[in-house]
């Protein structure tokens, strides 16, 4: 059953999808693409939950009317047998409207910079690095978005100290902001003459683009280092001085870029990623405080915690905070990770369906 809280929400939702619908034929906006863009981002995001509304209103008055033919003899066993059908869809839909109801993230619709960082464990750790490192380029690629590859440390027997890369596309933060965290892999190195099983872990961190309106540099406060690039490269790199390392002063965030032959190039590319690495920092600082205040331990997103296990001997991956289990590493690490890109957004989905239920009971209370 839907609260009169939420009843009064979803009205209106649906008012201000209304006004938006209006706001589109008008010549006014018509003719300015800027605000055009933003009526219709605005309509878009609200799309879902209005028609949602509309299904619900849909079945429930469709079994109001079916309860109302329970008296007539000549109608009662259709009226039957047409609730027998209606009222199992009626607890979906209210469910589907009150998670749409949950605030989004306003950075879901965002390209993301992501960082793998080998972690524990040596040479091993450099290699699964470099495995997880193709592992998101190749989910990338199966999505359709399009993928740089801003900077790389290589490191021994093929592995990477770290990489950076920037992938883009339609909502790309809203299906990888959960893979933030420490992921771990047992298996037993190539390198492991006795087949003794060893655990390492590698860091990822995926941060949403900033734009100059999400973070505010100040010139001042940034240190631009020029230097020559490394790896593999052919005309202009490696002998010209084109890499740019930026640091912010009063953070002491430190980051660089050298994939591409000009500097002006990876000087932009650099601030780019500063933006997001600053952004991420304060929005990190915003969740502490948050975290600390209700003092929970769901979807943190704190570095230190181990998210995720692939145990290649047991050909397993397990999903430590969604509880999900899957087989095939190959074809996980081939980039086939849907399943578990979906079972995460749906469990803390579900969650923040359950914080809102509370935050509304509580609300209730106080009435």
């Amino acid at each position: 059953m839907l609260s009169a809280e939420v009843l009064k929400k979803l009205e209106a939702t649906a008012r201000r999808f209304e006004e938006l619908t209006h706001a589109l034929s008008d010549p006014a906006v018509a003719s300015s693409g800027e605000r055009y863009k933003k009526v219709s981002k605005e309509r878009a995001g609200l799309e879902p939950t209005v028609e949602a509304l509309r299904a619900w209103q849909r079945v429930t008055q469709e079994i109001a009317d079916n309860e109302a033919l329970l008296a007539d003899s000549d109608m009662r066993e259709l009226a039957k047998e047409e609730l027998a059908t209606l009222r199992p869809r009626l607890e979906p839909a209210e469910a589907q409207l009150k998670l749409l109801l949950i605030p989004r993230d306003p950075n879901d619709d965002k390209d993301v910079i992501v960082e793998v960082r080998a972690g524990a464990g040596g040479d091993e750790a450099g290699l699964f690095a470099a495995e997880l490192l193709r592992l998101y380029i190749r989910y990338a690629e199966r999505r359709g978005w399009k993928v740089d590859l801003l900077d790389t440390s290589p490191g021994a027997l093929g592995g990477i100290k770290d990489a950076t890369l920037t992938i883009s596309g339609d909502a790309v933060f809203s299906w990888l902001k959960y893979e933030s965290g420490v992921h771990r892999v047992q298996r037993v190195p190539a390198t492991e003459a006795q087949g003794r099983i060893h655990t390492s872990t590698v860091t990822v961190a995926v941060m949403p683009e900033a734009e100059e309106v999400d973070i505010q540099i100040s010139p001042a406060d940034l240190e631009v280092d020029v230097f020559r690039s490394t790896g593999a490269g052919g005309q202009s790199v490696n002998t010209t001085d084109s890499a740019v390392r930026m640091t912010h002063k009063p953070t002491g965030v430190i980051v660089k870029c050298q994939q591409e032959k000009s500097q002006l190039k990876n000087r932009a590319m650099a601030l780019k990623m500063m933006r997001a690495k600053l952004f991420e920092l304060e929005t990190e600082k915003q969740r502490s405080s948050r975290e600390a205040a209700r003092k929970s331990q769901v979807g943190t997103g704190d570095r230190s915690e181990k998210i995720r296990t692939y145990n290649f001997p047991q050909d397993r991956l397990t999903d430590h905070r969604v509880g999900h289990t899957r087989h095939n590493l190959p074809a996980v690490m081939d980039g086939d990770v849907q399943d578990v890109i979906d079972a995460c957004r749906t469990f803390f989905a579900a969650e923040a369906l359950k914080e809102a239920s509370r935050g509304e009971a509580g609300g209730e209370k106080r009435a």
